[in-house]
């Protein structure tokens, strides 16, 4: 355990060594909070049924910038190793090899926390202004960032595989908004193509995140995105520790 928190701290402080991190942090928080300010002034203008926790949480403004930091966050977690020439160091250390993917993949999700956690003043701000609350029950603020957090394992899981398949950066960023884009595209058939057969809707729904971030944002909470989105993220994991050990016996 003590050997995978070293190497967690690692990671979480390369990120802090590198200007990506500051660039990322700034970009998402204006984008986080003009998105915040959009869903305010909308229903301001609106006598739209929805609570300003569902329209901070799921419009274009929302799912834009989210997609977009994960190339961001993701593309040096091993791409930076094989560039600087250290993945050789890692790999000859008395690590296991597991405890290295992990903490990689921690890290990255470590600092993609710390990005939304700033996130939930301005919902308090708003109700201390205004008055009001911002979702219709507690069980919405827990919800939204319930599946903020399964989709942030998934999607960063993906972009740590993307960056173990490239040595460098700019590669791994693409591949990673690319698959990022498809999965969440794929969710998206129903409304692009008018699906009406059952079964497929239903297949279709079950990885849809914008359907899920809607029931989410109310608080309906289902246990099968849950399930969805670990089991994705342990399967890209597994493969990514795959791809990590044939990188080193091939090193």
């Amino acid at each position: 355990m003590r050997t995978f928190l070293t190497l967690l701290g690692r990671e979480l402080k390369s990120y802090f060594y590198s200007p990506i991190a500051y660039v990322v942090i700034f970009f998402f928080l204006i984008a986080t909070g003009f998105n915040f300010y959009a869903g305010v002034m909308f229903l301001n203008r609106s006598d739209a049924e929805i609570t300003v926790v569902e329209a901070s949480f799921n419009t274009v403004l929302f799912w834009f910038p989210f997609i977009l930091i994960f190339p961001l966050i993701t593309m040096r977690t091993y791409a930076d190793e094989f560039r600087m020439g250290t993945f050789e160091m890692v790999t000859t250390a008395p690590v296991q090899d597991w405890q290295v993917v992990l903490a990689k993949f921690t890290g990255a999700f470590g600092f993609y926390c710390m990005l939304w956690a700033p996130s939930f003043s301005y919902f308090v701000a708003f109700q201390l202004i205004s008055g009001k609350e911002a979702a219709m029950a507690a069980g919405a603020y827990g919800g939204s960032y319930l599946l903020l957090a399964l989709l942030g394992m998934f999607y960063c899981s993906i972009g740590c595989l993307a960056s173990s398949l490239s040595t460098e950066q700019v590669n791994a960023a693409v591949m990673t908004f690319a698959c990022i884009f498809a999965v969440f595209l794929g969710g998206l058939v129903t409304f692009i193509f008018n699906v009406t057969n059952p079964a497929l809707r239903d297949l279709i729904s079950y990885v849809s995140a914008i359907e899920h971030m809607a029931d989410f944002t109310r608080g309906i909470i289902d246990s099968r995105p849950i399930i969805w989105y670990l089991s994705m993220t342990a399967l890209v994991l597994f493969v990514n520790f795959q791809v990590f050990q044939y990188r080193k016996w091939k090193a």
